[in-house]
């Protein structure tokens, strides 16, 4: 979760906050993305490739500018759409394997390609992305389209909490498909807990930079910084828990749609687990920091029934991710 915006009840109910998109045309905001991502695995096919890399890392560095370009307001005060304009100021990405991998050399090449284009999207009433334009043109890797989609999609979290607003030792559950792997069902289960307020130093870029490793476990304190005291923001500490859970079908197939189609099938197991710590400003209700830890296991088939061949993949992605509001 990226973005939040705070507005404050009549005095029933002054203890509780509404976390939910409330845009202006015009107004402009600058967020920093560090990602930090190491994958492990291993993979059996009918040719075996000696040289496949098993360990991959890569980080990933975005500077965002967000301009509000239209805001349509929802019936009786409720949330309406907003369309936006994401500008990547800065975007580069870094890897390295313990093999030549041609993947990873695509997804760099593609993120480093994105430094000054600009995407805009339209954010829904209820908080999903619509109308992406320019983000399939700037990226044809799929895996870099949906890490840019996903940053994005921050922009909408709030609309996933509760509609009455949250009280401090509030706890609330989503869940939200994993969209675009071979194993159909895939949900993150999130519970979030508002745990309390507390004042949060501001941070320039170079200060994130030098915090951008998340903590490991990140509800045990607010990350610090080196930086000389600087003005504090107070804040609404928001923790979450991730956890993957898999809803089967009425049949027991786990294959989705589109390997279907191609005359496939696939079985297996994919598991995960996270947290993360957001920090929203009570005075202005954006996110002023943001880190993430996730943990994702995967042993799956996908076989050819016609051919009798078949692709064994067994890995592990950690990933870490640190968002910072930029003066």
């Amino acid at each position: 979760m990226f973005f939040g915006f705070a507005v404050p009840l009549g005095s029933v109910a002054a203890e509780r906050l509404h976390l939910r998109p409330n845009f202006t045309v015009g107004q402009v905001l600058r967020y920093q993305i560090t990602t930090r991502t190491t994958t492990t695995s291993n993979t059996t096919t009918p040719i075996v490739n000696a040289e496949s890399a098993s360990q991959l890392k890569q980080t990933l560095l975005m500077q965002l500018r967000i301009d509000v370009l239209a805001v349509e307001p929802g019936l009786n005060g409720a949330a309406g759409t907003v369309r936006l304009r994401a500008t990547y100021e800065k975007a580069n990405a870094t890897s390295e394997s313990d093999s030549y991998d041609p993947d990873a050399a695509t997804l760099v090449d593609q993120f480093d390609k994105l430094e000054g284009r600009a995407v805009e999207f339209t954010i829904d009433a209820d908080g999903k992305l619509s109308h992406v334009a320019g983000l399939d043109q700037l990226l044809a890797n799929p895996v870099a389209s949906n890490t840019v989609r996903s940053s994005m999609a921050g922009l909408s979290a709030s609309a996933l909490f509760p509609k009455e607003g949250i009280v401090i030792g509030q706890k609330w559950t989503n869940e939200q498909p994993i969209e675009n792997t071979p194993l159909a069902g895939l949900t993150w289960r999130t519970e979030s807990t508002y745990v309390r307020d507390e004042s949060i130093p501001a941070q320039t870029p170079d200060d994130a930079a030098a915090d951008a490793t998340p903590a490991t476990t990140p509800s045990d304190a607010v990350p610090t910084t080196t930086a000389a005291p600087a003005a504090e923001t107070p804040c609404a500490i928001i923790v979450t828990k991730f956890q993957i859970v898999r809803h089967r079908s009425e049949h027991g197939d786990a294959t989705p749609p589109d390997y279907v189609h191609n005359g496939l099938r696939t079985s297996g197991t994919w598991t995960g687990s996270g947290e993360s710590l957001d920090s929203i400003s009570l005075a202005t209700g954006l996110i002023v920091r943001s880190t993430q830890t996730t943990t994702q296991n995967m042993d799956f088939e996908v076989l050819s029934p016609t051919t009798g061949s078949k692709i064994h993949y067994v890995g592990q992605v950690e990933t870490q991710s640190h968002v910072i509001l930029l003066p």
